[in-house]
């Protein structure tokens, strides 16, 4: 069965860095593309970043935008999001999301294939 798993949350101080990542399995991967969203307590679960099959594409939403990046290994079937200058409203859920031959865009939640099981982010200020 298909499963996303992801690692690498945590802890940390405003202003520092995290990097979360994702491996998949039970799927080919160069079929997906993957992405991240996040839910914070109380709200809906939304877009965060995507990169393509290839890798050579990604988008981001506004709020990361110039501070998260994304990227995948296609030979390692992994997907990462490097995560610099946290703020306090980055503290979320994160989830690890594929999406079968879909070119890259903000996606919604609905369009999704597959889920990974989350890990949490809190950024103290």
């Amino acid at each position: 069965q298909v499963q996303l798993v992801e690692s690498g949350g945590g802890l940390v101080q405003a202003g520092g860095s995290l990097r979360l990542s994702c491996a998949a399995s039970g799927l080919t991967f160069s079929l997906y593309a993957m992405g991240w969203f996040r839910q914070a307590p109380g709200k809906e679960r939304e877009f965060v970043a995507a990169v393509s099959r290839s890798g050579s594409m990604t988008t981001y939403a506004d709020s990361v935008k110039g501070r998260f990046t994304i990227s995948r290994d296609n030979a390692k079937n992994t997907v990462d999001l490097q995560m610099n200058s946290l703020k306090p409203e980055d503290t979320a859920v994160y989830y690890c999301a594929a999406n079968y031959m879909s070119p890259v865009g903000t996606w919604t939640s609905t369009s999704i294939n597959y889920w990974g099981q989350g890990t949490q982010v809190t950024v103290s200020s």
